[in-house]
């Protein structure tokens, strides 16, 4: 059980958790929420022992492993396969002991051991996880240091989930991966057998994954049963009921203090004033919600409304090299009020698709006709990098409006979320979620006609998404969205169009069948897509050559016939040991490791073999 009794931590003078206890039984899938800037993260540091509690205790089991993501993103020659195995240390060590143990008491250790903790399936199941989060079987045979830094951290996310902690912490993991990869996880985590604990915006994640949230409020933890969706109901419920306790509370001071008041000076009632003074001071107060306002997410009205459509794709083929189209024959259509989700894996297309559409991208043939003085506000997270960091909100509004009063100016700088001091915040000290706002204010400065948002939930906070959502429903305009956060989609599209062969489609479905599909094809096979630099990701084809098609397929014979080298050579110095004389008589108990293990090693090769024989039968296809 994880027990956090009386904490108290404290960062730069400021308390982020006040005398606060939670206990957190074993197998508990834990969301951990509250708004931005609370100190859940901070909670997550102390839990690991890497920041000193002000007062009360942190206890762990003593054997419980704790696992969580990487701070940095692995890099190297080593592949994305190797990477991840290596995240089971225990695997890792025994294996490398095992290639020079000599000793049979040893060798009978190290194989009982490898079978108790299924090491012979390992590569299997990192190859699952990897397939989950987006890697071909080719993506998981290369280095480490070929992939570009958001990739490298699904690889990351991939090591803690294989490493199999008996204590995960996640904190925002689904930043890194597109809609697709989010399925997967929540799928993946509602499964953990272990506990689990995640810091997440993500109302699917929390309805789909979790049995308990944990909510961080005013310094105070508490640990509510359900999903997000009942923490809601509950927390709605117990705030109706605090209220109401904190004003008959009111009520029954103003009683008391008027007797005192009015009899405290007559001698006759002194007694009855005083005994009504000592029950003011035992009355413990009860503090109402205090409520924290979401400030609100607008954009601004197009000052003229088009004709539709206000964009025709016709034939289109669009990317970066054009004998290398990411996007083939594209033909759609966009109206004036559309709301549209686009739906496919990172590297099919999707940020090729919103460049053309912002007329960032020329297309190398087809047509593609805008409605006249079309606007287009375009958001993408990327563009944080192209912030001011020394400058503020203020200052990034006052360049827009250079000869505007200065009244009008900070109203503007109001009216995108940044009222009075806030607004001269400089923006490297803005939290993610500020600079998310910043931008999104920005993008949709002047009034355009279409606003496109790609990834724009990142580092907002729950509250922060709905009031987004909100803003897109009540904008007039035409919306185009890539997000993972599949609350969003649902709140605001009304048509989904699926990135992928190379193309553009409509998609009939609902988000539900759609999560059913993907996690359906992850579960069979892994997707194929190039990854590395940003172009070479938008460049990969899913359906490959039959060239293409040889290449992982080699590879994976490759690897089958070295698994079932080094099991044959296990199984021999095992055999070896199993040969020593009166061994079944003078150590019964070895005899019998030495038996299990064996069986175990046999199990292992007989799977490495199949894994051979269907990948030389692939080949074989694929050749001929």
């Amino acid at each position: 059980m994880l027990s956090i009794t009386d904490i108290s931590i404290r960062i730069a003078g400021r308390l982020l958790i006040d005398d606060s206890s939670v206990q957190i039984v074993p197998g508990a899938r834990v969301g951990f929420v509250g708004r931005n800037g609370v100190g859940k993260s901070t909670l997550f540091h102390a839990i690991r022992g890497d920041l000193p509690t002000e007062s009360g205790s942190i206890s762990i089991p003593p054997r419980w492993r704790i696992g969580s993501l990487a701070q940095e993103a692995p890099d190297g020659p080593e592949s994305l396969i190797n990477v991840v195995l290596k995240a089971d240390l225990e695997r890792d060590a025994l294996l490398q002991e095992a290639e020079t143990a000599d000793d049979p008491h040893r060798i009978a250790e190290i194989q009982t051991r490898l079978v108790d903790i299924d090491a012979h399936s390992a590569p299997a199941r990192a190859a699952a996880i990897l397939s989950g989060l987006g890697f071909s079987t080719a993506d998981q045979a290369r280095p480490c240091s070929e992939f570009s830094g958001g990739w490298r951290m699904r690889v990351a996310l991939a090591a803690t989930l294989f490493a199999a902690p008996d204590l995960l912490l996640l904190d925002e993991p689904t930043n890194y991966l597109d809609l697709e990869g989010t399925l997967w996880l929540e799928d993946h985590l509602a499964n953990y057998p272990r506990t689990v604990i995640v810091i997440s915006h993500d109302r699917d994640l929390l309805d789909t994954s979790v049995d308990q949230i944990l909510h961080l409020d005013r310094g105070k933890l508490t640990l509510y049963k359900g999903t997000y969706s009942s923490f809601e109901e509950q927390r709605a419920t117990r705030e109706m009921l605090d209220a109401k306790h904190a004003k008959r509370q009111m009520d029954e001071r103003k009683r008391l203090q008027a007797f005192v008041d009015r009899f405290k000076a007559k001698a006759s009632k002194a007694r009855q004033a005083q005994s009504r003074v000592k029950m003011l001071e035992r009355m413990k107060p009860v503090t109402a919600l205090v409520t924290q306002d979401v400030r609100e997410i607008s954009f601004p009205t197009p000052e003229k409304m088009l004709s539709p459509p206000i964009i025709a794709v016709d034939d289109v083929s669009v990317g970066y090299d054009p004998k290398k189209p990411v996007l083939n024959r594209v033909t759609l259509r966009i109206d004036t009020e559309d709301r549209i989700a686009l739906l496919g894996s990172n590297g099919n297309g999707k940020s090729t698709l919103v460049k053309l559409l912002a007329n960032k991208l020329p297309p190398f043939s087809g047509r593609i006709t805008r409605a006249e003085k079309l606007s287009v506000g375009y958001f993408a997270q990327h563009q944080v990098d192209e912030l001011n960091l020394d400058g503020s909100p203020y200052d990034h509004v006052r360049k827009l409006m250079p000869e505007t009063p200065e009244s009008k100016v900070r109203a503007r700088v109001g009216a995108i979320g940044f009222s009075g001091k806030a607004g001269d915040t400089l923006v490297k000290s803005l939290s993610g979620g500020e600079k998310a706002r910043l931008l999104l204010g920005l993008a949709t400065f002047y009034g355009p006609n279409m606003v496109i948002l790609d990834e724009p939930t990142n580092h907002l906070d729950i509250d922060s998404r709905a009031a987004l959502a909100e803003a897109i429903n009540e904008f007039p305009g035409a919306v185009i969205m890539v997000s993972h956060d599949r609350y969003l989609i649902e709140a605001c599209a009304d048509q989904l169009w699926v990135v992928a062969n190379q193309t553009v489609t409509t998609y009939d479905g609902d988000l539900d069948e759609y999560r059913k599909m993907v996690l359906s094809i992850r579960d069979v096979r892994p997707a194929s897509r190039d990854r590395g630099n940003e172009r070479a990701k938008e460049n990969a084809k899913p359906e490959r050559s039959r060239g293409e098609k040889r290449t992982p397929l080699r590879q994976k014979i490759a690897e089958a016939e070295a698994e079932i080298a080094r099991i044959n050579g296990i199984i021999a110095k095992i055999d070896t040991a199993l040969a020593l004389p009166d061994l079944f008589t003078r150590d019964p108990k070895q005899a019998a490791q030495l038996s299990k293990a064996r069986a175990g090693a046999a199990s292992a090769l007989q799977r490495a073999e199949e894994n051979w024989l269907e990948a030389s039968s692939q080949y074989d296809e694929a050749t001929g």
